[in-house]
């Protein structure tokens, strides 16, 4: 905070107007060190640049349309931006005109909630034109002004208004919330990379439900925003798919509450993490379709194969949202195996691990995608499920764990290297053959992997190939 009152201070002194505004200020008042400190000032850019130089500052203007220069000092970047107001038109989230060297209260004036939109004077003094300071207080997200020209001028203020509810853990304002059901139009026009990385920062804040919640009841996530190919513009859907679980029952005798209900418990019990939290919120999405759901012999809902289903249904989601591919991979493969579970037991866990590790290119990557499983079993049985039994999950970890660190499954681990088994068999497919027979053997408690018993083994192998070699000749 003292390099920013220098700053202000600087720009004083050269007859300047400047406050710290918008997060910084709403996150002082809640106590927390601002992790962006933002000033607005009535300088122009070019006297912010000239000044910041007097000073022994370095200036850069990152957007000299939008009056915005980037100012560093004491080895921080802070944005400065001269007082500016926008005027929006066709672009759902671009101003189409802004105009600099209006006053402190036309800025404050064309953010987007009560909460960002507060001004602190060298003095401490808070300048709050809009009730941000209550709002805060009371938990409140509020659009400035008339809410529906806050959204009807930028589409991606609705998604940022549930972004700071998962945030904070705050409500919607009534006709905040209304103004966003009104402009669903305004997110044809977004693109689908800025929505996906509002829809990450919701699934990673705190009360990640909270906001979910409101995408869903809000009309959001069932909307479409774009995507440019080659100059032609396609529809993007949002997350339809999950708006059918709001309400969808499911059976009482295993879950406590609707399918939404508990994918947001799921979410929110998840570790925060892209993997998990996608993971969570989309791993009952096939629950309640068509071909997926049917009532048992009880009369209850049940959704036989909704793994299987979802994990395909995700794939889709998260390619069309263009989710890096890494983490889209790893979501649809928890997707698919969060279902099955094996019983207490080390030789139904050795046959579980052995199912899984297909695909899988190191023990590394294997262990941390089972760690993800294991975690969003958890997040799933804690979730809403009338009978969770966590221990008989951990003690499925306990062995788990056990069997890693005794059983090979990759031929890094085993106790003879691949140049070894080159020296006897040559080089050549026979060498991945000889590794995998070697791991199924350990794996079946036939073999010990300890280098003398390998050896042992390989060269018996040798033996055999040139035994049959000699019987073609």
């Amino acid at each position: 905070m003292e390099t920013a009152r220098n700053i202000m201070a600087a720009l004083a002194a050269a007859g300047h107007e400047a406050y710290i505004v918008g997060g910084a200020v709403r996150d002082l008042l809640r106590g927390v060190p601002p992790v962006d400190i933002d000033i607005a000032t009535s300088a122009v850019p070019e006297h912010i640049a000239g000044i910041a130089e007097k000073q022994g500052w370095k200036a850069v203007m990152v957007g000299a349309a939008f009056g915005v220069v980037a100012v560093v000092a004491a080895g921080r970047s802070y944005e400065i931006a001269t007082f500016r107001s926008e005027r929006y038109g066709a672009d759902s989230h671009r101003p189409e005109s802004v105009e600099l060297g209006v006053g402190l209260t036309q800025d404050l004036a064309r953010r987007d909630f009560t909460i960002n939109a507060m001004a602190l004077a060298a003095d401490g003094s808070v300048i709050d034109l809009f009730g941000g300071r209550e709002d805060l207080a009371a938990g409140i997200i509020r659009a400035v002004g008339a809410p529906r020209e806050r959204f009807a001028e930028d589409g991606l203020r609705m998604f940022r208004a549930a972004r700071f509810a998962a945030r904070f853990n705050f409500t919607l304002e009534a006709a905040t919330f209304q103004a966003i059901t009104d402009n669903l139009e305004r997110v044809s026009g977004l693109s689908v990379e800025r929505v996906r990385n509002e829809l990450e920062k919701i699934l990673l804040a705190d009360f990640a439900a909270q906001g979910l919640d409101i995408l869903l009841k809000t009309g959001l996530l069932a909307v479409c925003c774009q995507v440019r190919n080659q100059q032609q513009v396609q529809a993007v859907p949002i997350l339809p798919e999950l708006c059918h679980l709001d309400g969808l029952p499911q059976n009482p005798r295993y879950h406590l509450y609707d399918a939404w209900r508990h994918t947001l418990d799921v979410v929110g019990l998840a570790p925060c993490d892209p993997v998990l939290r996608w993971a969570a919120l989309l791993h009952d999405i096939a629950k309640g379709l068509p071909g997926v759901r049917t009532v048992n012999g009880e009369g209850q809902p049940s959704d036989p194969g909704h793994d299987k289903v979802g994990a395909e249904a995700a794939a889709t989601i998260l390619r069309r949202l263009r989710v890096e591919r890494r983490t889209a991979e790893r979501v649809v493969w928890l997707i698919r195996h969060h279902l099955i579970f094996p019983a207490v037991a080390e030789k139904a866990v050795l046959k579980w691990l052995k199912r899984l590790v297909g695909g899988f290119k190191s023990q590394g990557q294997f262990e941390t995608a089972l760690w993800q499983l294991f975690a969003l079993h958890q997040a799933d049985r804690l979730g809403g499920r009338t009978q969770p039994d966590c221990n008989g999950l951990y003690a499925v970890k306990e062995i788990t764990r056990t069997i890693l660190s005794e059983i090979p499954f990759f031929p890094e681990q085993l106790a003879l290297s691949a140049r070894d088994i080159t020296e006897k068999l040559g080089s050549g497919p026979e060498v991945g053959r000889f590794q995998q027979n070697l791991l199924l053997r350990i794996q079946a408690g036939q073999l010990l992997n300890e280098p003398a018993a390998l050896t042992a083994a390989l060269n018996a192998r040798r033996q055999r190939l040139a035994k049959k070699q000699e019987e073609c000749l």
